[in-house]
């Protein structure tokens, strides 16, 4: 292995910082080798006036920094996992998956009270499908808007009051040191967590290089996102179809919680599963199976799955 280590990511702070806190661990790990960032700009970096579903949703964050990965520009990605779609470019792989940060959503509002003390029609911002539909299902009385930027901008959006509220990713907040006022945890049995929400994954080609990423791989948390990720593609979702999963582990057994969600909030379909944590990716995938025929296929077309 050559002792410089690239490692490509996109631009934004909270991506920085998360690709700066791989790096770390990897020196950490492996003192011989010298690990640089490389900032690649994606096609979701670029396009920032268009709501990400209509423009091929978060896959538009990893293609560019794949492209690299395969013309051996860099040794490593490092993605948020949730922006990762359920099949990978050919010839790699998810080389390792670190400890994972907390997974769930947070609301946060412009006045005290979180989203229940909100007026009728206050607007609610967000670009996740998934956060879009749960939120016209728990709060029908607010108004859902396409909110698009990174995590400074849409606090920057709320506090000039373009909003009265958003939903953010815990793990993001927390990655970048901000504890914003008026932030309310949501509650993961409600608000099911996007599919690797809170986790990372260090995307390589096989071989020695992946080997190497291998050092820092946290078992809990590979074993929880293979069950989400075994969810999402057993259901032949997107990453903008308005679906979640997660995964807790306990005592050497696993939960899965998962659902779909119609786009306008009228339906969601629920559904949880357990057994042993070594055994996720079936768990995962029979969940799946399931919600499907629960769903109907009027749903499924409405999400745009398979039928």
């Amino acid at each position: 292995m050559s002792a410089l280590l690239r490692i490509g990511t996109r631009g934004s702070r909270l991506a920085l910082a998360q690709a700066e806190w791989v790096r770390r661990r990897l020196a950490a790990a492996h003192p011989d080798v010298r690990a640089e960032l490389v900032v690649i700009k994606t096609s979701g970096d670029r396009i920032r006036d268009v709501p990400l579903h209509q423009v091929g949703g978060k896959g538009l964050f990893v293609k560019e920094l794949e492209t690299a990965l395969q013309e051996g520009a860099i040794e490593c990605a490092v993605h948020s996992l949730k922006d990762l779609p359920g099949a990978l470019a050919p010839g790699l792989i998810i080389a390792a998956v670190p400890e994972r940060e907390a997974a769930h959503d947070v609301a946060i509002t412009r006045q005290a009270g979180g989203l229940a003390a909100l007026a009728r029609g206050a607007r609610v911002g967000t670009s996740s499908p998934r956060r879009a539909a749960l939120l016209r299902t728990v709060a029908p009385q607010l108004t859902v808007v396409d909110l698009r930027g990174n995590v400074d901008t849409r606090l920057a959006k709320l506090e000039r009051g373009e909003v009265d509220a958003v939903v953010l990713a815990a793990a993001g907040l927390r990655r970048l040191g901000i504890e914003p006022p008026n932030a309310h945890p949501c509650d993961t049995a409600v608000f099911v967590p996007a599919v690797g929400q809170g986790a990372l994954a260090l995307e390589a080609r096989p071989g020695a290089i992946a080997e190497r990423l291998a050092a820092i791989e946290h078992r809990p948390s590979r074993q929880a996102i293979d069950a989400e990720r075994a969810f999402l593609i057993a259901v032949g979702g997107s990453c903008v179809t308005p679906l979640a999963a997660h995964a807790t582990l306990h005592d050497g057994g696993m939960i899965v919680r998962a659902l779909l969600a119609h786009p306008d909030g009228t339906r969601v379909v629920r559904g949880e599963a357990e057994g042993d944590a070594a055994d996720g990716q079936r768990i995962g995938t029979e969940l799946a199976e399931r919600l499907l025929r629960e769903s109907g296929a009027e749903m499924r077309r409405a999400l745009g799955l398979p039928q």
